[in-house]
């Protein structure tokens, strides 16, 4: 597969009183940390984001008149790539929060792609976790791809749950 450069697209309201969990033992303990300066810019929406003093985390959220985006500065080839998230509750049909990884900058038109994603929703509705591997996607319908739907049986909306990608040659999980 062709080298992947992650863009980390948050859409994520943020509580002043919310508080992310304690991270327990995830895989992410054993694998180094980008700071946020050091591995990422800016794509958009920069005064939607709040990097922590230590640059080990970002929180991004959105409002009516935007969102926020950024992007690694360098290409990866593998690794593991997560973010804590809690999404918005309530009304958020139309609203989108993902995070993938995609080369479309170094291939326009015929990129690889990996997405975690959460439809938006309206009350009483679960969100719908979607996942997505396209390889030489074009939109052209000749695109090799994998989209999967899961509706969450917990509340996204409650407290942050970690997603992320593990990316070895072998495989994507």
């Amino acid at each position: 597969m062709a080298l992947l450069i992650p863009f980390l697209v948050f859409l994520i309201l943020h509580s002043a009183n919310a508080q992310q969990p304690s991270p327990g033992y995830p895989l992410s303990s054993k694998i180094r940390a980008s700071r946020f300066y050091q591995g990422y810019r800016n794509l958009w929406g920069p005064q939607h984001q709040s990097v922590s003093r230590d640059q080990s985390s970002v929180t991004v959220w959105l409002d009516r008149s935007s969102g926020s985006g950024f992007k690694s500065i360098r290409p990866y080839r593998n690794g593991y790539f997560g973010a804590s998230v809690k999404l918005q509750s309530g009304y958020t049909a139309g609203v989108n929060t993902a995070f993938y990884l995609s080369n479309n900058e170094a291939h326009p038109g015929f990129h690889d792609e990996v997405d975690i994603e959460f439809l938006g929703t309206t009350p009483g509705k679960p969100y719908t976790l979607q996942t997505n591997v396209y390889v030489r996607g074009s939109g052209d319908g000749r695109v090799i791809g994998r989209e999967m739907r899961f509706h969450l049986w917990f509340d996204p909306t409650a407290a942050f749950h970690h997603y992320a990608i593990l990316w070895n040659p072998d495989e994507i999980m």
